[in-house]
């Protein structure tokens, strides 16, 4: 929709999404009302922020009351489209939309979109890095999934600007715009707590693909079935990425020897050394692969990708780490809320770890995360609701193990929440060791978001004598 005036909006969810889609909107003479399931006590944060707009609140719940007279139903991302206010306005043919279709709709200059089951913040990171190399800071634009909602600046947004985006499922299983150059890393199970089965959440996945036109350009990441099978789908040009050549005359970003490079139909060109890369692990070569393909297909030059990776030593609570205390070194990797990212970082490290692993469970997998740890972990310290889960997990593969004649019994303690695990991993500490959050699980059975984990964590470990 291009223009708002006088349209009505129900927003769902006053989160920061919501709160920069009400702005914009009001600014664009919408009348908004907002509704979140919250009551009035635990929204001060988001009313003072909207603070003399001229929108209506709904709180304490959704009633279907407020579809009367809607335009449009706009969701922020933690909101199921089994909520019985969507399903009513799908049943009264009331269009869904959410800060990102608005952004898309509204943006005046490049867009990039970035999604993927792992590593989507730290390649989305990385491509606004170089891109700020290429062309200044105050022409590229980073947000989001991650920190800052772009429709929050889409106003101030000029034609030669560059806006890098990262999406998510929950953002992506109702939009029906695509970025003109967008990217999927990965597709492995994820969020299926949420969209239920997997080809319910790489249906969501693909829109970022099956919604572009034929200018348009694809990042796939070659060495994820995921991902690559989208290549067929795709209406536009395909670049891919991998630790791997692709075969020729194939387009693509690999490593070959030391050096992170470039093949573009027959001819190979080095872009810059690995020597460069801070990041530990595979999953974050991949990461800077992807990011490189990225931004080749923006524009940006080599020697804007090597600064862009450059003193790049993560974003926060992905391995982030915190500090060293009794001769371990402590890292943050609270982002890690599926099995299969807590294994990324497991294999980052040849050093013996003591996990911190729990959370709450995602309806996911755990057995592949337990043979690892089995074969990788010192000492797991188990807490939250997901803890008995894993704990399961953990049994089935020391028996596994047993029978295979590899078997050794992996000590464990089960803690109740986050700070009691810090607490018991500062008893188990040897020097030499890593002690390692990585939960694989969610953190909603104790914290408000990832974020906020982490910092805890943060804050407890900085605060051992």
């Amino acid at each position: 929709m291009a223009d708002w005036q006088d349209r009505r909006v129900v927003i769902v969810g006053a989160g920061r999404q919501g709160i920069a889609l009400a702005r914009y909107l009001v600014a664009h003479g919408a009348w908004v009302t907002l509704t979140d399931r919250r009551e009035a006590s635990g929204l001060v944060d988001a009313r003072q922020a909207l603070g003399g707009l001229p929108l209506g609140w709904a709180l304490g719940g959704h009633p279907l009351e407020l579809l009367d007279g809607t335009d449009m139903l706009a969701l922020s991302g933690g909101v199921p489209l089994t909520l019985p206010l969507v399903r009513g306005a799908k049943k009264r043919g009331i269009p869904l939309t959410n800060d990102s279709q608005v952004f898309m709709d509204a943006a005046p200059c490049r867009v990039v979109g970035i999604t993927g089951s792992a590593g989507k913040t730290t390649t989305t990171t990385l491509v606004g890095r170089m891109a700020q190399a290429a062309f200044g800071e105050a022409h590229v634009w980073v947000g989001g999934n991650i920190g800052n909602p772009l429709i929050a600046n889409v106003d101030e947004m000029e034609a030669d600007d560059l806006a890098v985006m990262e999406l998510s499922s929950f953002q992506l299983e109702i939009m029906t715009t695509a970025p003109p150059l967008a990217a999927v890393l990965n597709i492995t199970p994820n969020h299926l707590d949420r969209h239920v089965t997997m080809e319910a959440y790489t249906a969501a996945k693909a829109r970022i693909v099956e919604y572009q036109k034929p200018g348009d350009l694809v990042v796939l990441g070659r060495e994820d079935a995921g991902a690559w099978n989208l290549a067929a789908h795709a209406p536009g040009r395909v670049l891919s990425f991998g630790v791997r050549r692709p075969p020729s005359p194939q387009a693509g970003v690999y490593l070959h020897g030391e050096a992170i490079t470039l093949q573009d139909g027959e001819n190979a060109s080095p872009l810059f050394s690995c020597s460069k890369i801070l990041l530990r692990g595979e999953h974050n070569l991949l990461n800077v692969l992807a990011a490189c393909a990225i931004a080749h297909a923006a524009g940006i030059s080599p020697q804007a990708m090597q600064a862009g990776v450059e003193g790049f030593a993560g974003v926060e609570h992905r391995l982030e780490f915190v500090r060293t205390w009794k001769g371990a070194a402590w890292y943050n990797d609270s982002i890690a809320t599926a099995p299969e990212r807590a294994m990324a970082a497991l294999k980052s490290f040849e050093e013996p770890l003591v996990l911190l692993a729990g959370g709450r469970d995602k309806d996911l997998p755990w057995g592949e995360f337990a043979d690892l740890v089995q074969r990788r972990v010192r000492h797991v310290v188990l807490f939250g609701e997901a803890g008995g889960l894993v704990q399961q997990a953990l049994a089935l593969a020391a028996e596994a193990s047993e029978e295979g004649g590899r078997g050794r019994e992996i000590p464990q303690t089960r803690c109740e929440g986050l700070e009691e695990a810090v607490r018991t991993a500062a008893q188990i500490v040897e020097p030499g060791d890593v002690v390692l959050l990585s939960p694989g699980g969610t953190s909603f059975d104790e914290f408000s978001d990832f974020a906020e984990r982490g910092e805890c964590f943060r804050k407890w470990v900085h605060g051992l004598e």
